[in-house]
């Protein structure tokens, strides 16, 4: 059995505090990431509406003015063209808020699909267990992946599959990459129910 000196001990602990605090510190800013994108949502939904208000009524304006205008075919043929620029203008901005609205619905399925698997049961591949809860790997942008408590100890797993035929065979992927310990358990709610078989 290898024997680790002591200086080498305070050394890996030195470490793994410097890890701590760095994870620490880009948990702290996905926070801010997450708050800074609920903000701009809220801001292009109420830019959404405030900018189909105005095309509502520039359309009534402009159909009302068109309406009342002389019957001179000349100033008839100028308002045509001037509502026809604008009207290039607005299906623009329409255009713009519609691609906005569709990188805002991804990112709203993806918060939606990571609910979904929180309620349903799961399986996933667990390939480490820690002390402290602050570990690196444990950032919870990383898609796929789950740290859970299951005392004392703090579990990461990999993967999150609908069926345990899945589970196993991604087990056994691992397994083959180097991590031996590696074993398939069972989740809901974002907690641990039990280990499954691993074959």
């Amino acid at each position: 059995m290898p024997f680790i000196e002591e200086s080498d001990l305070l050394e890996l602990h030195k470490d793994i505090d410097k890890a701590q605090i760095i994870n620490e510190r880009l948990l702290d800013q996905i926070k801010f990431k997450n708050k800074e994108l609920k903000k701009s949502k809220i801001q292009r939904n109420v830019l959404a509406g405030v900018t189909g208000l105005f095309l509502i009524g520039t359309l009534a304006i402009t159909s009302f003015t068109a309406g009342l205008s002389s019957s001179n075919g000349f100033e008839q043929q100028e308002n045509l063209l001037v509502s026809i620029d604008s009207l290039d203008a607005i299906k623009t901005r329409i255009d713009n808020l519609k691609q906005q609205n569709q990188e805002l619905s991804l990112v709203n399925e993806f918060y939606l699909a990571k609910k979904f698997l929180e309620k349903e049961k799961i399986y996933s591949v667990q390939v480490k267990s820690f002390v402290d809860n602050n570990v690196t790997l444990a950032s919870k942008a990383l898609t796929n992946t789950m740290f859970v408590k299951t005392n004392p100890f703090y579990s990461y797993s990999l993967g999150n599959f609908e069926t345990l035929e899945e589970a196993q065979k991604f087990r056994k992927q691992l397994v083959d990459l180097g991590f031996q310990d590696a074993f398939v358990a069972s989740y809901q709610d974002g907690k641990r129910i039990q280990i499954e078989d691993p074959y």
